[in-house]
C-alpha cells in the first residue's frame, strides 16, 4: 500500500520539484519512486567533490535533505500542513571520486506532528557510502 496522499502520484509529477533550487545546479535526478520509498541519483564531478577529489559530505547531505524532505512534502496533505527540515544528521562511510551516487529514502516513523526519514546513498557498485537520518516538521495550516 502506497504511503504517498495522492494515490496516483508518479515519478513525473516531482520533476517541478527538482528545477532552478540546489538539487538542479547538484545534477540530482528523481530516479524511481515505490509505495514506501523515492530514489535519486547525483553525479560525483566538478560540483560535488571536496578539494582533494572526493565526493563532499555537504553534496550528500543536499542529495539526502533533498530526498527526505520531498518524501515528507508528497505524504502529507498539503492543503493542510506544510513541512519544514528540523534536523539531519550523517555517517559518511566510503569516498566516491566519479561516476554517480543513488540515495533512496524511506520513512522511519510518519506522525501527525513529525517524520524521520533514513536516506542511504549508494556507489555504482552499490556499497553504502553515506547513511543519513532527517526529522521533518509537519506545521498545521491556519
Amino acid at each position: 500500500m502506497s504511503i504517498w496522499h495522492k494515490k496516483d502520484l508518479i515519478l513525473k509529477d516531482l520533476e517541478y520539484l527538482g528545477k532552478d533550487n540546489i538539487g538542479d545546479h547538484l545534477g540530482i535526478q528523481f530516479s524511481e519512486l515505490g509505495n514506501d520509498y523515492i530514489k535519486a541519483t547525483m553525479p560525483v564531478d566538478q560540483r560535488t567533490r571536496q578539494p582533494l577529489g572526493l565526493l563532499h559530505g555537504g553534496a550528500s547531505l543536499v542529495l539526502a535533505e533533498t530526498l527526505g524532505s520531498i518524501g515528507a512534502a508528497m505524504v502529507i496533505d498539503p492543503a493542510n500542513a506544510s513541512c519544514l527540515g528540523q534536523e539531519i544528521n550523517a555517517n559518511h562511510i566510503r569516498g566516491v571520486r566519479e561516476g554517480l551516487v543513488t540515495g533512496i529514502a524511506r520513512p522511519i516513523h510518519m506522525g501527525a506532528r513529525s517524520h524521520v526519514w533514513e536516506i542511504k546513498i549508494y556507489d555504482e557498485a552499490e556499497k553504502l557510502v553515506c547513511i543519513s537520518r532527517i526529522t521533518i516538521a509537519i506545521l498545521p495550516k491556519k
